[in-house]
């Protein structure tokens, strides 16, 4: 499972979870990915989960890339503990997911979209966020399309 090797600090707040991820919201690797639709925390066991329910399924064909890191500490009290005496320790390990956040991403030539959209639909059970499907296809048409938009009223100035 994912853990830090060291950390500055041994226990940290929980923090808040606001606001959409700005960095890690891009695929960068492969073709196809697994995107965040809202926050949350996700375990290490989570993730090694999903790992493995997505390399089970492509039959350990293709390149699959973590996008998340579990590096916050989440602290708990030992069970019918009296209040007071402080924080717990450290129990296990969590990673901050926002939404917008890639959280998986999958490619390689033995990858289809199908194959990838059904071991990405496998990851996704085992998560506790809502998760969307999303491929570069998809992406580089958006984007074509709002270039060729853009062209478009840009020739519309030249001409006037």
């Amino acid at each position: 499972m994912l853990s830090p090797k060291r950390t500055k600090f041994r226990k940290q707040h929980r923090g808040r979870m606001r606001g959409v991820a700005s960095k890690g919201n891009t695929i960068a690797f492969g073709q196809f990915a697994l995107q965040a639709q809202d926050c949350g925390w996700v375990t290490a066991r989570q993730i090694e989960a999903s790992r493995r329910a997505m390399t089970r399924y492509i039959k350990r064909g293709g390149q699959i890339w973590i996008r998340i890191f579990p590096d916050k500490p989440v602290t708990m009290r030992p069970a019918e503990t009296r209040m007071g005496s402080g924080k717990g320790n450290p129990e296990f390990w969590v990673a901050v997911v926002k939404p917008g956040r890639i959280l998986f991403e999958m490619g390689g030539e033995d990858i289809s979209e199908e194959i990838a959209k059904e071991a990405m639909r496998l990851a996704q059970y085992k998560l506790p966020v809502k998760t969307k499907f999303i491929s570069t296809k998809n992406n580089l048409e958006a984007s074509s399309q709002e270039d060729s938009k853009n062209s478009k009223k840009s020739q519309e100035e030249v001409k006037q």
